[in-house]
């Protein structure tokens, strides 16, 4: 159960930079991010620590994601 926890939420966090724009990009990672920090927190016992670490982690890379599409990261 762990391992498919673990493979579900990293398919997550490297599919968090879905969209068009800065913004949907950022926030469909927020989205994800928090989705796969829930499930991760369920399972060592804090939902709502895991999905707020998942959030910021999921914005920072959804705008990484962006910026790296558009050539400003190389």
């Amino acid at each position: 159960m762990r391992t498919l926890t673990l493979f579900m939420a990293l398919s997550l966090f490297l599919l968090s930079g879905c969209g068009g724009t800065t913004t949907t990009r950022a926030l469909s990672g927020t989205g994800m991010g928090a989705a796969a920090g829930g499930l991760i927190g369920s399972l060592t016992g804090d939902f709502g620590k895991g999905a707020a670490i998942g959030a910021g982690v999921g914005a920072v890379s959804g705008y990484l994601y962006d910026q790296y599409e558009k050539g400003n990261i190389d």
